[in-house]
Order: structure tokens, then C-alpha cells, then sequence
């Protein structure tokens, strides 16, 4: 059968290698990940407080968007002055990427279609990671499921904590927990760098965002930013034609 870039073979989700993984191993990844993603949620409260937001508006950001980067993204504009349109559209559109884990996952876990919309909210960075490493259906369900809840619940729970604490802990940008949000975008992130296209893409949109930081307002570079997968694609596609001459 044909094998596509996930690993899986057909609509089930089965890889090439015979044999399953046991649930309690899906399990055990699953917590895992949940646990140690989850625990960032601390952070991500004493920013948002420290930036402004009220406890019941950071834990609302938590609750109803759980998209970390897109969260702290967010906060960030909003600390730094930013206009909150401005702020809103950079986080949106750092959000986008989990329309694109949705059409995947879509496919792999063949949920009813009561369920989906109650399981798209658990589609991040971290639930695609560890379903689509699954071998089965079974096993991809199990891990989709189990590091949603794990990450959905700690996440929210140590947000509140966060939230509740910034007052005592005092300036966030003393503790260097500003920088959290940031740094565990970037540890997700740096895996999935593997080709050129990937690297150059990256780097292009670092020079963008860090090169127009002075000169834009808050949250602007991080749009423009974005800029560079369309023109390294652009540009590879121009090269190979000429190739191809």
C-alpha cells in the first residue's frame, strides 16, 4: 500500500512494521507531553497578568483559545502597547497552522461528527505530534485523547495559579518568565526543521521579525514575519524551473 510522509499506510492509520503499541505506552507518551506542556501554563499566567489582563480574562485565553504561542503572542503585543487588532490578527494567524493539523488528524482519527467540533479545540502542536507517531487508529485515538485532557486540564489549572500568583512573584521580566512562552515555541519548533526549504524559511522569517521590531508597532513583524514561506516557496519554485530549462 502507498505510504505517505506521517508514516501511515492507509486510511487506518497502520504503519508498514507489524504490531501494536501497547495503550499503556500511548498513555505513558501521552502524559508525558501533557505534563510537561502543561506546566508552561504557569507561565503563560504570571505573563498575562503581569502584562495588564485580569485573572478571569487570562484564564477566558486559556479556556476558549489553548493555542499556547498564539496566547502569549498576544499578551506580548498587548505588554508592549501594541494596538489589540494588530495583537489579535498576529496571534490568529500563528493559530492558523492548527486549521492545517485539523484536515490531517481528520483523517486518522475518523471521529463522529458530534465529537469533532468538541475535539478540534484540542488540536495543537502537541496532540498532532503524538497522534500522528501512533501506529493505529486505536493507538492515535488514545493518544490524541489522552494529551488533550492531560494538557487541556494542567494548563488551565496552572494558568489560574499563574494568574493568581504574578502579584507575589512581581516583575515577570526580573524572573525571565516572559521568555518562557517563546522558548517553548521554539524547542516544538526546532524538531520539525529538517530540510532546507524548513531551515531557510525559519531564518528568513527571524531576520524579518527581528529586523523590523524598531521600526514597526507591536505585533506588526510577527505578520510580516509570516511573509517568508510564500517567498522561499516562491523563489524554490522559480529556481526549478529554470532548472528545468
Amino acid at each position: 500500500m502507498r505510504t505517505d510522509a506521517s508514516g501511515a499506510r492507509d486510511a487506518m492509520g497502520t504503519r508498514d512494521s507489524p504490531g501494536e503499541k501497547p495503550d499503556s505506552a500511548v498513555v505513558r507518551d501521552a502524559l508525558g507531553v501533557g505534563v510537561a506542556v502543561g506546566l508552561s501554563g504557569f507561565a503563560f499566567g504570571v505573563t498575562a497578568a503581569g502584562g495588564g489582563l485580569t485573572v478571569a480574562q487570562t484564564c477566558a485565553l486559556s479556556l476558549l483559545v489553548f493555542t499556547g504561542a498564539s496566547q502569549f503572542a498576544l499578551v506580548g503585543a498587548l505588554a508592549a502597547g501594541g494596538n489589540p487588532f494588530t495583537a489579535a490578527a498576529g496571534a490568529f494567524f500563528l493559530g492558523v497552522r492548527n486549521a492545517f493539523y485539523g484536515l490531517r488528524l481528520s483523517q486518522l482519527l475518523a471521529l463522529p461528527r458530534a465529537v469533532r467540533p468538541f475535539a478540534a479545540q484540542w488540536v495543537i502542536d502537541e496532540t498532532t505530534a503524538v497522534a500522528l507517531a501512533q501506529p493505529t487508529r486505536r493507538a492515535v485515538r488514545i493518544g490524541f485523547t489522552v494529551t488533550g485532557a492531560s494538557l487541556y486540564a494542567l494548563w488551565n489549572l496552572t494558568t489560574l495559579l499563574g494568574a493568581l500568583g504574578a502579584e507575589a512573584i512581581g516583575d515577570t521580566d526580573a524572573w525571565g518568565l516572559d521568555a518562557a512562552g517563546p522558548a517553548v515555541f521554539l524547542a516544538l519548533l526546532a524538531p520539525m526543521l529538517k530540510g532546507t526549504v524548513e531551515r531557510t524559511v525559519a531564518a528568513l522569517a527571524v531576520v524579518l521579525g527581528l529586523g523590523l521590531l524598531p521600526v514597526l508597532p507591536a505585533g506588526t513583524p510577527v505578520l510580516v514575519a509570516a511573509l517568508a514561506a510564500p517567498a522561499v516557496l516562491w523563489a524554490r519554485g522559480r529556481r526549478g524551473r529554470e532548472d528545468a530549462r
